[in-house]
């Protein structure tokens, strides 16, 4: 008896190219890292453990299909015909899930409309030109990383959906890359959640590189304007939804997600809220979690152009925290210096994280000081501007 036929996971590393035998060992154990950085809370462990755990059964239980073929029961992200789909549906055990909610961006949307009944866009109404005006600077690398993707080599469709990892929003990268460039929203989506996770250990170190000591420590006078109603939330998310949409309807998935799931909080309806928050979106960030792990085979991701994308989603993330940073002290200096720049790392949309971090770099110097306010109405507005960046993206590129 032939044992690698009989134990296919080890058969099938002597039968395949060497390269792809050798990536698949790297991301067993790399899946194996993200399960155990998850559990000790390095990465974010909603995503990260059931990535790891997708990624290291994926690559170990590659099997022989015939003589010279090989593959996974999991899925194959590549069936584009009805006969060729409703074969593999009997099959590859998450290809439902995979067809009917993931390549048509719905968990995106999905999670996008968990953010919105987690947002409060009270703060945003309270401080509406700080908070834009940040969030503007913070699409600096959603912006700059484009025509030097391009430069790279990389086409319009692949350099604009690299670029939305700037934006340092998940759904956004998943619904731009599937739309500009199906081909690689595997390594580019996996890029962007891997890189999400650790800006909690990234940005931390940007806002004290370009943040003097005394500066972080500078307490913001709150405004008084604590009056905003839920009648006046509800009116911004609808004419918010309408606008943007008018103007950019190839995003309105997500323009409705986000205004429709902040309106059902301010509304009141428990249920509806409860529901989005404790069942869908935990239900689409575990999938989401898992279906990036289970993309990440190693017959699937060994693309020359991977290396790029790993450089380009870094700078694309380290220009957003820059373009932030520097509009917290643009607005510093409008302020009279009465205004915390530190607040400007919360413009990148990585909501509540980056709110989270600028109000932890603050408290460390002082204790009294309180801007979470303030960042989270930028994180929130870097929400919205990161969705109509990635709306504009998708418009655009296809008349180039």
């Amino acid at each position: 008896m032939n044992l690698s036929f009989l134990f296919q996971g080890f058969g099938t590393l002597f039968y395949q190219e060497p390269a792809i035998a050798v990536a698949r060992v790297v991301l067993i154990f790399l899946g194996i890292l993200l399960v155990y950085l998850g559990k000790r809370g390095t990465l974010e462990p909603l995503i990260m453990i059931p990535m790891g755990f997708g990624m290291a059964a994926v690559n170990a239980g590659v099997l022989f299909f015939s003589a010279t073929k090989t593959g996974t029961l999991f899925l194959d992200p590549l069936v584009s015909d009805t006969d060729g789909l409703m074969q593999i549906l009997q099959i590859d055990f998450l290809q439902p899930i995979y067809t009917f909610a993931f390549s048509n961006s719905l968990i995106a949307c999905i999670v996008f409309m968990g953010v919105g009944v987690l947002a409060d866009v009270g703060n945003v109404l309270r401080y509406p030109f700080t908070s834009m005006l940040i969030a503007l600077f913070a699409e600096l690398g959603t912006i700059a990383t484009f025509p030097i993707a391009t430069a790279m080599g990389l086409t319009y469709g692949e350099a604009a959906a690299i670029s939305i990892v700037g934006t340092a929003d998940g759904p956004m990268v998943l619904f731009s890359s599937l739309m500009l460039a199906p081909e690689l929203f595997v390594p580019i989506t996996v890029i962007a959640y891997l890189y999400l996770s650790l800006t909690y250990a990234g940005y931390p170190f940007l806002v004290r590189l370009m943040i003097p000591k005394e500066m972080r420590g500078l307490a913001v006078k709150t405004s008084r304007k604590n009056d905003v109603t839920s009648g006046q939330k509800i009116a911004f998310d609808i004419i918010g939804c309408v606008v943007l949409s008018l103007l950019l309807p190839v995003a309105a998935p997500l323009f409705l997600s986000f205004f429709l799931g902040n309106a059902i909080k301010e509304s009141g309806i428990v249920k509806y809220s409860q529901m989005i928050e404790d069942v869908f979106l935990y239900a689409a960030t575990f999938f989401l979690g898992l279906m990036l792990g289970v993309l990440c085979e190693a017959s699937t991701i060994m693309n020359p152009k991977v290396l790029i994308l790993l450089l380009l989603g870094i700078l694309a993330l380290a220009l957003s925290g820059i373009g932030g940073i520097i509009g917290g002290y643009v607005v510093y200096l409008i302020n009279g210096k009465k205004f915390n720049p530190t607040i400007g790392i919360a413009g990148v949309s990585c909501i509540p994280s980056t709110a989270k971090i600028a109000q932890h770099e603050v408290a460390a110097i002082n204790k009294r000081a309180v801007i979470l306010q303030f960042a989270m109405g930028a994180s929130i507005c870097g929400v919205i501007t990161s969705a109509i960046i990635t709306g504009i993206y998708v418009s655009m590129i296809p008349l180039l």
